[in-house]
């Protein structure tokens, strides 16, 4: 098959090896194609823009993994709304709806979102059947974006997918790390559940969606077995640097993010089996330097 992503950052370029490795053809869309791997032939293209690149005639799948330019609700606007109705648009130029051109062989299109369409939960569990709830601008545009995906899909023999991944972390994502290494950490005073996924697992989760036989759901949650509180991640980084325990905060003080506990047992029913199933082999792995992230 041939896999269109577009969008190839960090978590774009591992994915797209990754089909690679099984086989497939890779195209992978960025304005900067020169700093992808060979495995990946890679095309400058700009997806806030509406002048995008034609599609592959043969494309089985695309994924779209966008990341905004910067923290506002302009760029979020411009990358997961604009950006994903650009693809969009790309795709239905290929199938024909403007010149009769053949139908693609087009089966699926995984958009990469967000546990942050689901908002604050006070701690308590979510899966795909919870109705999203965002509470700022991040997760209410990508959740927009969500929308736009099934909707223009509708009737197309398309199957859209969402994939809503919790934080990212692995090679280069030491935020975390540095906080704790910097003693600059602080435990929350009260219990504040975190998701999380190593890059690699979200990489394999994706291409899990878009070649497993059995037709894909409309939506998954992308995160690990553990959805830890944060203080318990923080003490553990802590004892395996050998350094001290962090302080905890004041009671009382805002915690930052939401809090709830995301469910993948969704995405584990299809099959799929994670490399680092909690936060302490995906941690170990990066303190012994594993893998590094993508330009």
């Amino acid at each position: 098959m041939t896999v269109l992503m577009a969008g190839c950052g960090d978590l774009g370029t591992e994915a797209g090896l990754r089909f690679a490795a099984a086989g497939h053809r890779v195209v992978g869309w960025r304005r900067s194609p020169d700093k992808l791997p060979a495995a990946i032939e890679g095309v400058a293209a700009d997806l806030t823009t509406a002048a995008l690149p034609p599609i592959p005639a043969d494309t089985t799948a695309v994924v779209v993994a966008i990341a905004a330019d910067s923290p506002t609700e302009d760029a979020y606007r411009a990358a997961y709304v604009d950006g994903l109705g650009n693809v969009l648009d790309a795709l239905e130029r290929g199938r024909g709806h403007d010149g009769g051109a053949s139908p693609s062989p087009l089966r699926r299109v995984l958009f990469v979102s967000s546990t942050a369409v689901y908002g604050d939960a006070e701690g308590g569990w979510v899966d795909e059947s919870t109705t999203p709830a965002p509470g700022g601008f991040s997760g209410r545009i990508i959740r927009e974006a969500e929308e736009l995906l099934h909707r223009r899909l509708i009737g197309t023999g398309i199957a859209p997918v969402v994939l809503r991944l919790g934080g990212i972390y692995g090679p280069g994502r030491t935020r975390l790390i540095d906080q704790v290494r910097a003693g600059t950490a602080e435990a929350p005073a009260e219990p504040r559940y975190t998701n999380r996924i190593h890059r690699d697992d979200a990489a394999a989760a994706i291409v899990h969606l878009c070649t497993m036989a059995a037709d894909p759901g409309p939506v998954y949650l992308g995160v690990d077995n553990d959805p830890a509180e944060l203080g318990e991640v923080q003490r553990f980084l802590a004892a395996e640097l050998g350094l001290p325990q962090p302080a905890s905060a004041i009671a009382g003080e805002p915690s930052r993010g939401g809090n709830k506990r995301c469910s993948n047992a969704l995405l584990r029913s299809t099959g799929f089996e994670f490399v680092y199933p909690t936060f302490r082999e995906g941690y170990r792995a990066m303190l012994a330097g594993e893998g590094f992230r993508h330009p």
